[in-house]
């Protein structure tokens, strides 16, 4: 029997090698070569859309929600399903990349982006809005597999290395843009070009994926999908995630009514949706049958805690995201646009340490550095917890939120090196795929535990405030629910009517003391991430890799990949 570890890389990625006028897209040795760089370009700008989208609807999140008059679980609904079907899908969709065609599976996760993207613009209503970003979720659960397995195809030796710089880069700086962009559109022009402006900007990736992408397939994987485990881990994941949100809305335990919720119900159903998937996956295997994940990665003890791992700051990372613009925008007077020059601060801070990361590597070990990063990110949101209140300066906000992307920078990557550092390298794609899986998952799910916990923490402390202030019970009550229905939303409108200026009041000094405890709760989130890390063990230095063969005419990357011995390593995605 083959042991993990000594599995070797086998598998026949392709360029389909047909002159153009064999196919559409289909393209030859000496045209990839000539154009590789152009279908780099529109990879990297096909990518970049997904992460400036995220960074684009935190910041706007606080407009939407009083223009649309969402209530606060449909806030939590519109970020919460882009990364749910973004992590259910993501794997199925890149294999069936893999077996297709992933130059087929980028133009249509590009236009299912594009169209989404027009029908978020056009919404009226949050039911439209949610649906719009599940579709845009399906997209980029597309365009993500299918950009990393072109460029893994495409390129080899020492330019594979710079294609991925240059990818990353371009995604690191639409990650920076993206909220000043949309703190701009939302400020100065409307919220919904924060939607429409992903179609020009689609339609030129459309024309460079017509253009200059090569099509490209792993004919060696295994035929088949496993539709079964999908349903059930869609359905599954849909079903906990539901519960998260939706708790506030029908009761834990009761509806308000009297009836039994929903919530429990789902819940339960989840997590045996969660187990029967597990058991199929291991049965599946068992029978020598396609499977969506293969689980005996998760006996990899790197690849087990560094995931645990992963999820938990991903967790505590996008939660934050999703409540900071809410308490920035509607408590602490700062426009849609000044949150985008805060969140800008984050960016800036990872870039800068992106520098010294290799040497701090070298010098102390990636198992180090992501504890060095994760120690530094709970410390700067656990500050950012301890100082807010309603005279915090913008400079003491940025100044948190640097050291923060100081943090995030030193430990994202890191941690996708140390969780891949012992996967044989004929599974590193799957396994790439699985831990931006357990990433994806865990925006998700952060989205719904701390927007959840600040919309109940929200209604006492509002009450209590309230109280303080003298405001009749009655008049109160009406206050409170109107408060945590619009996510605080309607905060500023109270505060500039005379009339309610006092219950406003209260009301912004309730977000904020929810807000210390949900930024508090985050910052012992990205803790028990930085504990999992403890589990890690420790990782052998690894050896440099042989020098390239030379680019021959006839000879796919693949071909050139297995002389080398190595597989083409599928770096992960993690949006700021």
């Amino acid at each position: 029997m083959v042991s993990r570890q000594s599995r070797r890389y086998d598998t026949d990625m392709t360029v389909d090698n047909k002159p153009p006028s064999a196919g559409a897209g289909d393209v030859g040795p000496a045209a990839v070569h000539r154009h590789r760089w152009w279908a780099l370009a529109a990879v990297a700008l096909g990518v970049s859309l997904i992460i400036m989208d995220a960074t684009v609807v935190n910041v706007a999140l606080p407009v939407i929600i009083e223009d649309l008059k969402l209530d606060a679980t449909q806030a939590e609904w519109m970020n919460a399903v882009y990364s749910l079907m973004f992590a259910a899908l993501l794997l199925t969709l890149g294999r069936v990349g893999d077996l297709h065609g992933r130059r087929r599976l980028f133009l249509v996760g590009m236009i299912v982006f594009v169209l989404a993207s027009v029908v978020a613009g056009f919404s009226m209503n949050g039911a439209e809005l949610i649906g719009a970003r599940l579709f845009q979720g399906v997209g980029a659960a597309m365009i993500l597999p299918a950009t990393l397995s072109t460029v893994n195809a495409v390129f080899t030796g020492r330019e594979r290395a710079i294609a991925f710089a240059v990818w990353g880069s371009t995604i690191g700086g639409m990650a920076a843009v993206g909220p000043l962009v949309g703190g701009w559109l939302t400020t100065d022009v409307s919220w919904r070009w924060a939607f429409w402006l992903n179609v020009p900007v689609s339609l030129l990736v459309i024309v460079g994926i017509l253009l200059f992408v090569p099509e490209t397939r792993d004919d060696a994987t295994q035929r088949g999908l496993d539709v079964t485990g999908v349903l059930m881990s869609s359905l599954g994941m849909g079903g906990i995630v539901f519960a998260l949100i939706e708790g506030q809305n029908y009761g834990w335990w009761l509806q308000s009514s009297g009836g039994i919720s929903p919530v429990p119900i789902a819940l339960a159903g989840g997590l045996l949706l969660m187990a029967a998937f597990v058991r199929s996956q291991r049965l599946r295997i068992a029978a020598g049958r396609p499977v969506l994940v293969d689980l005996g990665l998760l006996g990899v003890r790197s690849f087990r805690y560094g995931s645990i791992a992963a999820l938990i700051v991903a967790l505590g990372e996008f939660g934050l995201l999703f409540t900071l613009p809410l308490l920035l925008q509607n408590a602490l007077g700062f426009s849609a646009l000044g949150t985008g020059w805060l969140i800008v601060s984050l960016a800036v801070g990872t870039f800068l340490v992106s520098g010294l990361t290799p040497q701090l590597t070298t010098r102390y070990g990636g198992r180090a550095v992501v504890r060095m990063g994760l120690a530094l990110e709970a410390f700067a949101v656990a500050g950012l917890a301890v100082t807010l209140s309603a005279g915090i300066s913008g400079w003491l906000i940025a100044m948190w939120l640097f050291g923060y992307g100081l943090g995030v920078g030193m430990a994202t990557a890191q941690l996708t090196s140390v969780i891949l550092a012992e996967i044989p390298v004929a599974e590193s794609g799957q396994a790439s795929g699985l831990q931006s899986t357990f990433r994806q998952l865990g925006s998700a799910l952060g989205v719904a535990i701390l927007g959840t916990l600040l919309i109940s923490t929200l209604g006492a402390s509002t009450s209590a405030h309230l109280a303080d202030s003298g405001v009749p019970a009655p008049a109160a009550q009406q206050v409170v629910d109107v408060v945590k229905q619009s996510a605080g939303a309607v905060i500023p409108s109270l505060q500039a009517t005379p009339a309610t200026q006092t219950a406003g009041d209260a009301a912004a000094a309730g977000m904020i003391q929810a807000s210390k405890v949900t930024t508090a709760v985050a910052a012992v989130i990205i803790g028990l991430g930085l504990a999992a890390t403890w589990a890690l063990p420790k990782i052998p230095a690894v050896p440099p890799e042989p020098a390239p063969a030379p680019d021959l005419p006839g000879i796919t990357d693949s071909d050139a990949g297995r002389r080398r011995g190595v597989a083409p390593t599928v770096p992960d995605i993690q949006a700021v």
